[in-house]
């Protein structure tokens, strides 16, 4: 079976629920999702230049655990633009499944 959610809303100031077609409903805190973010960037995937400093630019960290706008990508992701403007991170259903798993206490 292929899980997908059927609901995506922030709960709170700091956690994310969602709703899977299977019925399970789980929580994932913002900060969990903000850190886990997989983009290449996040991932240590950056291109350097010469002198090793990283083409994108260190992000301003106001905001960083802020979900300004969450868009779903095709059928099978969201994307989600953060409080400091990052945006590159494609969150997949299984990713975000993936990520729901983790204990509460282990997401702070």
């Amino acid at each position: 079976m292929a899980y997908y959610p059927v609901q995506i809303k922030q709960s709170s100031a700091t956690d994310l629920l969602l709703r899977w077609n299977d019925g399970l409903e789980s929580i994932i805190s913002l900060k969990l999702l903000r850190d886990e973010c997989p983009c290449a960037g996040c991932k240590g995937e950056t291109v350097l230049l010469h002198e090793s400093k990283p083409i994108l630019p260190i992000l301003d960290q106001t905001g960083k655990y802020d979900i300004r706008e969450m868009s779903q990508v095709g059928n099978y992701a969201v994307q989600v633009t953060w409080g400091d403007g990052h945006s590159t991170g494609i969150y997949t259903w299984d990713y975000l499944r993936e990520l729901a798993k983790r204990p509460k206490d282990s997401q702070e």
